[in-house]
């Protein structure tokens, strides 16, 4: 799940970003209400975590202009402003939530949460991704494979999820390192290669048909049936 938050305050971005991470989320941080909006009309998140207070475009204007434009995006909105009229004008601008300032993080991934399942209801992304025997339930946070469960961690069940929802598609270092680890570089590092190797073990071994598959300079995929060429590398060592 692909979570971008508008937020100007250092200390609690900090903090937000650091929960969401730890809680198995790709989260970006955005801390202009310009740019936030540029980022949010993108259309490449699930949900919006927007403060009402911010440089440049406040938080209110950023939600009903896209809302105007007809993006339907969750937004859970953060403010010190905690009347009922300012409640109801974060609500009547667009926003589907509304967090007062200070909270307890816990309750913020509870709100994100209940976010995230209304939409999934709504008919946005599926909740459910299935590739052959291989099934992962994104609210749930649970994977398994024949029926029998599979433990991942948090980084793990973020890549598998990336991957299943663009099953059948080659996926690059690239886009593995900004989706889950919102790295917009590449740290010359066997980061990616370790966690497939971990992967693969969890979700292929056992099995008598690899899902997961490294495609020989182009990056990985995932699918069901076996690709007839070769560049793909069956259960590479180093993929």
């Amino acid at each position: 799940m692909q979570i971008l938050l508008v937020e100007d305050d250092v200390e609690a971005a900090r903090h937000i970003l650091q929960g969401l991470r730890e809680s198995g989320y790709s989260a970006e941080l955005c801390s202009d209400g310009r740019e936030g909006l540029s980022r949010a009309a993108a259309g490449k998140y699930d949900l919006l975590i927007v403060d009402r207070m911010l440089p440049h475009l406040d938080g209110l204007s950023i939600v009903a202009i896209l809302r105007q434009k007809g993006d339907r995006t969750p937004v859970l909105m953060l403010s010190a402003l905690g009347t009922v009229s300012d409640r109801v004008d974060g609500l009547r601008a667009g926003g589907d939530d509304y967090l007062i300032k200070p909270f307890a993080f816990v309750e913020l991934l509870a709100r994100v949460e209940a976010l995230l399942r209304r939409h999934a209801v709504e008919g946005a992304a599926p909740s459910t991704l299935r590739v052959g025997d291989l099934e992962l339930n994104v609210l749930a946070r649970r994977v398994t494979r024949a029926c029998r469960e599979i433990a991942l961690t948090a980084k793990e069940f973020q890549l598998l999820e990336f991957l299943m929802r663009r099953a059948g598609q080659v996926v690059t270092r690239t886009m593995l390192l900004e989706a889950v680890w919102n790295l917009h570089f590449d740290p010359q590092t066997n980061l990616i290669d370790v966690h497939m190797s971990r992967l693969r073990a969890a979700v292929d071994r056992g099995f008598d048909c690899s899902l997961l598959h490294t495609v020989r300079g182009a990056g990985y995929m995932i699918r069901e049936r076996e690709v007839a060429s070769a560049a793909v590398d069956l259960g590479a060592a180093t993929g």
